[in-house]
């Protein structure tokens, strides 16, 4: 995602005030007296990243009338849960690259990257109780206990070539749209929003979540290394099938399990097969979803009061959505 258009489309000076306010709170955090964990807990962050979550929860802080200091906190409280999850799920894919540098399990091993994503959780908690009361606490925990059954989800399918669409949605319903749904709940909570605005903003970012993974997924298998940070499709490398991947299988079932089970063991390379699930057949395929999410989170957008807002949250979905393209 681009900062740059971002800025464009949310024209909001504060939000970006309060996003710079929210990169040292960020840091002021995650911080710890020992200097080696300080080193490997504030290493993802340095690594920069798109920052969407925090926006959510700022732009949810927009809706109300709550102090900027609360709102920044929760979407710190967020970020340092995404964050604490990222060094989790390297370990788990003993991925070596993230954000186009090298993960912290490989930096340093996979049990300082452990205990530096249990620290940045630990920090998420702390800040809540200590700022944001006691259901902001039990808002984060209900959602980390989601995406850690979202993340469980996703190894257990890995490299298996029975599971559907229908599974595919459980994982990203866990490991990517709760999460970003709890970003704009909890900045609306911190905003003291009403209950109709603070539900219908997190409805629009629950929808947004699945078209921010979906389009994440569709990139997968397009993008180069520079833009994405990671090898064109490194997920099927990995044994990780994606919508795409899973409605090819379900179109000619096993003919792709014969490729996936080649690629698996290397008798074929990706880049000869990449056109099975990069195609335009399937990728409209894959678009039908997109389609699904962008009507249900633009309805949402019906309960939420404020046009300027209103129009910014309509123009980052397009955003998403276009991603794709």
């Amino acid at each position: 995602m681009e900062s740059n258009t971002l800025k464009k489309i949310i024209p909001i000076e504060q939000l970006w005030i309060n996003l710079d306010n929210f990169e040292n709170r960020l840091y002021e955090i995650s911080s710890s007296k020992d200097s080696y964990l300080n080193d490997i807990s504030q290493y993802l962050i340095k690594a920069g990243g798109k920052r969407f979550r925090p926006i959510c929860t700022l732009l949810a802080g927009e809706l109300g009338n709550g102090s900027n200091e609360k709102i920044i906190d929760a979407a710190v409280a967020v970020e340092l849960i995404h964050l604490g999850s990222l060094y989790h799920d390297d370990v788990i894919d003993e991925a070596e690259t993230r954000r186009s540098v090298q993960s912290a399990n490989v930096k340093w091993n996979a049990t300082l990257s452990i205990l530096a994503g249990d620290y940045l959780l630990a920090r998420s908690s702390e800040l809540a109780a200590e700022t944001l009361g006691l259901e902001s606490v039990k808002l984060l925990a209900s959602t980390y206990a989601e995406l850690v059954e979202g993340q469980t989800k996703e190894v257990q399918y890995q490299y298996d070539t029975d599971h559907n669409t229908d599974d595919y949605m459980k994982v990203i319903e866990g490991k990517t749209a709760s999460l970003i749904r709890t970003s704009a709940k909890l900045g609306a909570m911190a905003a003291e929003c009403d209950e109709k605005t603070t539900k219908a903003i997190s409805k629009w970012a629950w929808h947004s979540g699945f078209i921010f993974q979906i389009t994440d997924d569709i990139l997968d298998l397009s993008s180069d290394t520079e833009t994405l940070g990671k090898e064109a499709g490194k997920d099927i490398l990995e044994g990780t099938y994606t919508l795409p991947v899973l409605i090819a299988l379900s179109k000619d079932k096993e003919k792709i399990k014969k490729i996936l089970k080649e690629v698996k063991n290397s008798e074929i390379s990706l880049s000869a097969v990449i056109e099975e699930f990069n195609n335009e057949k399937i990728i409209n395929e894959s678009k039908k979803y997109l389609d699904y999410h962008f009507k249900e989170g633009k309805q949402s957008l019906n309960d939420i009061g404020d046009s300027k807002i209103k129009e910014i949250l309509d123009n980052i979905t397009n955003y998403l959505i276009n991603r794709s393209n």
